[in-house]
């Protein structure tokens, strides 16, 4: 294959990219999940470069990324406040609840975007960071113990079912405790997804999936979207539990 043909059919690809990057979005979501996603690309030499993903649940149920953007450096509350803010130019004018982790400043730009925003904290994220203050040996155990906190039909039943986990294991690992009762107020709208009051319930839109199972089978779906549109490798963490 020639080189002239290889540069044809790279910028019609980009050209498509181009299009499908601009593309008018819904007017609103039920959920909307972002996360950096950190890949090797190759510009000139391989660098690790963050990857911005956001995608949505539609309202018929269905999962619809809406725009991968490359950054540069580390991420950043800045960069996704330019994100957020373009996705809402696209005719994205209201999200129920946005899904993110626990990056400095971040549920400020959301709500900066859409002030009626849920933000929920990625329970992914919440075991990951988890693990970053555990031994390696008690991870399985310590993620058996918060499945109750997460899975907990409410805010009142997680409370009870987090304190019996930092009862347990709060004496060897404090930090893991303090870690999720610092994020429990972007945690606990997790746990009202079943409520009746209408910013709370996208369960409640017909053909909508439920918002837990989605919040906790979707990220990872993105990242590997976003590794393999990017063209490059996720760069390696602990391993997914629950």
């Amino acid at each position: 294959m020639s080189k002239q043909t290889i540069s044809t059919i790279t910028d019609k690809v980009i050209d498509g990219m181009a299009e499908w990057q601009n593309r008018p979005l819904d007017p609103v979501y039920p959920v909307i999940f972002i996360d950096a996603v950190h890949v090797k690309l190759r510009d000139g030499q391989v660098a690790n470069r963050p990857i911005y993903l956001a995608m949505a649940v539609t309202v018929d149920g269905e999962r619809d990324i809406l725009g991968l953007w490359a950054g540069d450096g580390s991420e950043g509350a800045k960069f996704w406040l330019h994100v957020l803010t373009e996705i809402k130019n696209r005719g994205t004018g209201d999200a129920l609840t946005v899904v993110c982790d626990g990056l400095k400043g971040l549920p400020q730009a959301i709500q900066t975007v859409w002030p009626r925003a849920v933000v929920q904290t990625c329970v992914v994220h919440l075991l990951r960071a988890s693990f970053r203050y555990a031994a390696r040996q008690h991870w399985d155990a310590i993620a058996k113990a918060l499945r109750p906190v997460y899975t907990a039909p409410t805010e009142s039943a997680a409370l009870e079912r987090f304190m019996d986990f930092a009862e347990t294991w709060g004496g060897k690992y404090p930090a893991i405790v303090k870690l999720w009762e610092d994020a429990w107020g972007e945690f606990v709208p997790f746990n009202g997804a079943t409520m009746t009051t209408p910013r709370r319930s996208p369960d409640s839109r017909p053909g909508t999936k439920s918002l837990r199972q989605q919040a906790l089978n979707s990220e990872r779906w993105a990242r590997r979207a976003a590794a393999s549109a990017a063209g490059g490798r996720v760069r390696a963490g602990t391993p997914d539990s629950g």
